[in-house]
């Protein structure tokens, strides 16, 4: 066995935990999409309720449910949530411009859209944990009008990623990992080496480990090298929401379930240290 494929083993192949005499119940939203098909055949096959919402509201069979844990649009899934009950784990907005230079490897802030609108040189800028609008390279002229200037964004020094890969995390442990861009274009379930996984699991086991981070309890890390600069991470995002790609739905489910924190359940969750 290569040490790739050990190393990946070791990481995925922990045991999942006792589960709940009642099995708990994954809601989906209404839309249908490659990737809540997946989770939905992985819940069915544990022998877990699903229940796929009409609309973009809780109905009553879902208000019923055993122990819901939601996966839906980052734009609808704090409204559903709200309605349902639950707490979903989110990544903290400054997370990422926290984030020592040997991990980032670029400069990154967080600040508001106004200012970005004011800035004199182009930028990338996003959301910090939603798709309001698209990331991207923009110069000030180009950013959309419809938002609030007191909107918060992330504005970073633009760099070239080479390749990214997606890891779905667990108590700060890889659950699953896979490509899904290469040169800027998605590849979604793209093939990737032995040595570029060695080197993937050799920087994001390093950031996991690094006690001076913060990590919430349930999160998806992306992660890839800057052309010239080294491995960095791109972005942390919630995993209630995240696209799997070419992961493995039956471990990205365990990662699903645990970002949604049922009533007052441990705070501690929503961000950890070793």
């Amino acid at each position: 066995m290569s040490f790739t494929a050990r190393c990946v083993e070791s990481t995925f192949g922990g045991a999942r935990g006792s589960e709940q005499m009642s099995p708990p119940t994954l809601i989906l939203s209404p839309r249908h999409t490659d990737d809540s098909q997946a989770l939905w055949r992985a819940a069915i096959a544990r022998q877990w309720d699903v229940h796929r919402l009409a609309s973009w509201r809780i109905d009553e069979a879902a208000a019923a449910a055993r122990d819901p844990f939601l996966y839906a649009e980052a734009l609808f899934g704090p409204t559903l949530a709200e309605q349902l009950g639950v707490t979903l784990v989110d990544p903290p907005e400054d997370w990422l411009c926290r984030l020592p230079e040997q991990y980032c490897r670029r400069s990154i802030e967080l600040s508001t859209l106004g200012e970005a609108r004011c800035r004199s040189t182009r930028a990338f800028i996003k959301p910090p944990n939603d798709k309001s609008f698209p990331a991207a390279v923009y110069t000030p002229d180009q950013l959309p009008s419809a938002f609030d200037a007191d909107m918060a964004v992330l504005i970073a020094e633009p760099v070239a990623f080479e390749s990214e890969f997606r890891c779905f995390v667990l108590d700060r442990a890889v659950r699953a990992l896979s490509l899904y861009s290469r040169l800027g274009e998605v590849i979604p379930n793209g093939p990737s080496s032995e040595t570029e996984r060695a080197a993937l699991m050799e920087f994001v086991s390093g950031l996991l480990r690094d006690d001076a981070i913060d990590f919430p309890h349930a999160c998806v890390v992306d992660c890839g090298p800057i052309e010239g600069r080294g491995w960095a991470v791109v972005e942390l995002n919630a995993a209630w929401g995240a696209g799997i790609y070419g992961c493995n739905p039956d471990d990205v489910l365990d990662v699903v379930r645990a970002a949604t924190i049922a009533g007052e359940d441990d705070a501690a969750k929503l961000g950890s240290r070793p």
